[in-house]
């Protein structure tokens, strides 16, 4: 029985195969009608795209008929839109051969393009009174209707829908379309559009008025209007104060919109209503990692929307894992003192138990983030930090602590981060890069003063339009300057290794080491990776990985201390983003490193 279970096997593999094509097939789309008459290859797929397909072929010759009548109509509306007008269409029936084997009959359109024709210049007619000479030109121009370019019927409405922008954006809020006149002329194959355009009243834009507000601050509201009472109506006003307040995130909706004609004051200013919604006060959020360089991890995150009224969020986090213990409590306020800057305050005390180091302490920050989209950003910021650490080493297989050092650190942050990727989670095209300088003093049982300094960058290519094979690349650089490395705290100096990192090595593994093979750190650090992902499915996906990264005790690394890890993993999409699991195997082991590592957390790994 057993040498047959082979055979087995390959004959349900192989008919499983034949059911799943012939599914396929039996499944498969055809076209609802057949384009003849058709020279030009680009017109013929725009018709029978227009046409469209039927999930079965026409049983009768009635049906037939019906489909051929419905595809010429579309027919049609493709020929006037890519400009053709003197065109010839007939819909027809084409019976099987006595020797197709009672093959139905089929539908098939016969098509007689004719001329191109050719757009002949165009203009605009106002209804009622004019615009401002100014905004009348700029309508015009706004038209964009080349003479000679073909006179496709699809050009003619979005030049309609560029003059009535032109002409909000410019303050004319009520502007709207009359019926327009085309005028086909069949004797020179020309095209000419006359937009009838009433403008209606300039407008002037007054100050806010609300409806639904829920927890929010009316005079906070009235500070984020992006214009003075007075001013002209321009629709990206209204968008910019929408973009504002959804860029909160403490709100379930947000709408802004100018009052009607009605509402208009004695000045002649019209209104804006505005109305938000609360998203739900309070949210408690739990997430989990594990990797075998890091161990297991465990986040909670309490947050409190809009207690002050004024978009508001407070956050209290408490971070359990095996490398790290934190609770810190932060408060962010947007739009602090000007739109789109956001002042955060922050306080914690955390447990660090590494390879390296173990440390203890108490911080503090403040910072000022101004930002421009959601992902880019410039910020300024103080922090303080008290902590307690001490280098560790092992002796004969023992882990000896060295003496505590008891250190006061304060720093001044200058940071910088420019995002032009289409995804936070899952980037398939475009590049980010992002800076951070840190000037350093600290007093206690070690005083110095440096600066601390890193960058990365990373880019993403898309190898097809589905983006189904990204390549994805990353690089990194920092340094301290100005101070020794004994001088330097251990946590406050560069480590490699890890998930994020230089994958196949344990958390700090990378780089210099001491005689214990304890993680030193160092003063500089220099990583690079390069990735390949494949799209297998619409939820699973593939990743094959190389990364290299070096510690270094001086400003740059030198050749040795560099070490290499490649592998590959696995992506399940979960809608708003992927999870990853990544096994990663060292390519300059060294003694007590392990075999491989296993990473799974959310997100790809840059």
């Amino acid at each position: 029985m057993s040498s047959l279970a082979p055979t087995r096997v390959a004959l349900v593999v192989s008919t499983a195969i034949a059911l799943c094509a012939w599914a396929g097939a039996a499944t498969a789309q055809q076209a609802k009608a057949k384009v003849e008459g058709v020279a030009d290859d680009d017109l013929r797929e725009a018709i029978q795209r227009a046409v469209g397909d039927s999930k079965s072929p026409a049983t009768t010759r009635f049906e037939a008929r019906r489909r051929a009548r419905s595809a010429a109509d579309d027919a049609i509306a493709a020929l006037r839109t890519q400009g053709y007008y003197g065109y010839q269409v007939e819909p027809d029936v084409v019976d099987p051969d006595e020797d197709d084997g009672g093959q139905p009959p089929s539908a098939v359109v016969k098509v007689t393009p004719g001329p191109r024709f050719r757009f002949a210049g165009a203009g605009v007619a106002w209804v009622g009174d004019e615009p401002t000479p100014e905004v009348a030109i700029a309508a015009e121009q706004a038209m964009a209707l080349r003479r000679g370019a073909p006179g496709r019927a699809a050009d003619v409405l979005s030049a309609e829908g560029r003059i009535l922008a032109a002409l909000q954006k410019r303050g004319y809020a009520d502007a709207a379309p009359a019926p327009r006149e085309v005028i086909i002329d069949h004797a020179d194959n020309t095209v000419r559009p006359t937009f009838r355009m009433a403008a209606g009243d300039l407008i002037h834009m007054d100050g806010l008025i609300f409806g639904e507000t829920g927890r929010t601050d009316q005079a906070w509201l009235r500070r984020l209007a992006p214009w003075k009472e007075g001013e002209v109506y321009d629709p990206e006003d209204m968008a910019e104060l929408e973009r504002r307040l959804l860029d909160t995130g403490v709100y379930d909706s947000v709408s802004v919109s100018l009052e009607p004609k009605d509402k208009v004051d004695a000045q002649g200013r019209r209104p804006v209503l505005v109305s938000v919604v609360d998203r739900p006060r309070r949210t408690l959020e739990a997430s989990a990692g594990y990797s075998t360089s890091e161990g297991a991890g465990l986040d909670l995150r309490r947050t409190r929307y809009n207690r002050f009224g004024r978009a508001d969020t407070q956050t209290y986090a408490l971070r359990l894992a095996e490398l790290e213990q934190r609770l810190e409590g932060k408060v962010a306020l947007p739009h602090w003192r000007r739109p789109q800057q956001t002042l955060t305050m922050g306080a914690g005390v955390y447990n660090e138990r590494t390879d390296a180091y173990d440390a203890t302490g108490v911080q503090a920050n403040a910072d000022i983030t101004r930002r421009w989209r959601k992902t880019s950003y410039v910020t300024l910021g103080v922090s303080l930090d008290a902590s307690s650490s001490a280098q560790k080493q092992k002796i004969d297989n023992e882990t000896i602590r060295g003496e505590r050092s008891n250190i006061l650190t304060a720093a001044v942050l200058g940071a910088f981060a420019l995002d032009r990727s289409d995804d936070p989670l899952n980037p398939t095209k475009g590049w980010r890069v992002e800076a951070r300088a840190e000037p350093t003093g600290t007093l206690g049982d070690s005083e110095a003063a440096y600066l601390r300094f890193q960058t990365q960058g990373s880019i993403y290519l898309s190898l097809d339009e589905e983006a189904k094979t990204v390549l994805a690349g990353r690089l990194k650089a920092g340094a301290i300057l100005g101070a020794t490395l004994d001088q330097v705290a251990a946590p406050r100096r560069f480590y490699s290794g890890g998930g994020g990192s230089v994958r196949g090595y344990a958390w700090q593994a990378v780089g210099p080491r001491l005689f214990d093979n304890t993680p030193q750190g160092g003063m500089s650090v220099l990583e690079g990776s390069f990735e390949v992902r494949r799209k297998i499915t619409e939820r699973w996906g593939g990743v094959a990985f190389v990364d290299v990264g070096g510690i270094g005790d001086q400003t740059f690394p030198s050749g040795d201390d560099f070490s290499v890890g490649a592998g590959f993993g696995v992506r399940y999409d979960l809608g708003f983003g992927p999870i990853r699991a990544d096994i990663a195997f060292p390519l300059n082991k060294r003694e007590g490193d392990a075999d491989f590592q296993l990473y799974i957390s959310i997100g790809q790994s840059f």
